[in-house]
């Protein structure tokens, strides 16, 4: 089955947000096909559904000086932080056309961003209960290095991923990332070593979209036919 990609290089939240609308409505309708959105965007913070503003650390009045937006979507999960040098992917999957279930699209999109990190000597991994990409996943202080967070409509899936490449790790400072006050937000470039890991260049966000969209695919395959009896689906 057909999974359009489609890089769309730096752009700003709010027109991606639009843009994933446009897509949902239009997949939910079978007017188009699957699609991945890669892309990075200006700073910006996206609070969940149901997130609690008080994990973000700074005031509004501040952020707004620093020019950062505060925006509530509709995705599941907490706070988060999006800027140069991350590799944001939004995929608008239409579920049930491909018989995948819910939880084994999120492990495709969890071992997508492992495979990433792997192409690049970065060995990454899933965590009980904190769903996205982890790096030192049995040590005493595991690393984040990609959030995830999903929305379903219509049966169709839309939100993400995003994937430290060369973000500017202080970013995070202003925000307890997914929620949590004590986590360590890390980036590829960081883990391995790279002389300026936080140059967020999207140059360097561009090379890891690539191995992301060819893995996920692979990933999303496997999941639909690792799917067992009845394709029974509930959209949230």
């Amino acid at each position: 089955m057909e999974l359009h990609v489609r890089w769309l290089g730096r752009i700003g939240y709010r027109e991606a947000w639009q843009l994933q609308h446009e897509l949902v409505r239009a997949r939910a309708a079978g007017e188009i096909p699957d699609q991945l959105l890669l892309l990075e965007h200006e700073p910006v913070l996206t609070l969940g559904r149901q997130a609690d503003e008080s994990h973000v650390r700074v005031s509004r009045e501040e952020l707004a000086r620093r020019g950062i937006e505060l925006i509530r979507v509709e995705r599941g999960g907490e706070v988060t932080y999006h800027g140069p040098g991350q590799l944001v992917g939004y995929p608008i999957v239409k579920l049930a056309e491909r018989a995948v279930l819910l939880r084994p699209f999120v492990r495709a999109l969890e071992a997508a961003m492992s495979d990433t990190a792997a192409a690049y000597g970065v060995t990454g991994g899933r965590r009980n209960d904190h769903p996205g990409c982890w790096c030192d996943v049995e040590g005493a202080t595991p690393r984040k290095l990609g959030a995830l967070g999903l929305r379903v409509e219509r049966g169709v899936t839309y939100h993400g991923i995003a994937l430290n490449v060369t973000t500017r790790l202080a970013d995070f400072e202003l925000i307890d990332p997914c929620g949590m006050p004590a986590v360590v937000v890390t980036s590829i470039g960081r883990e391995a070593g790279w002389p300026n890991p936080e140059d967020a260049t999207t140059e360097s966000v561009d090379r890891a979209s690539v191995i992301f969209a060819d893995s996920f695919r692979r990933r999303l395959a496997a999941a639909s036919e690792d799917v067992p009896g009845p394709r029974v689906l509930v959209s949230t």
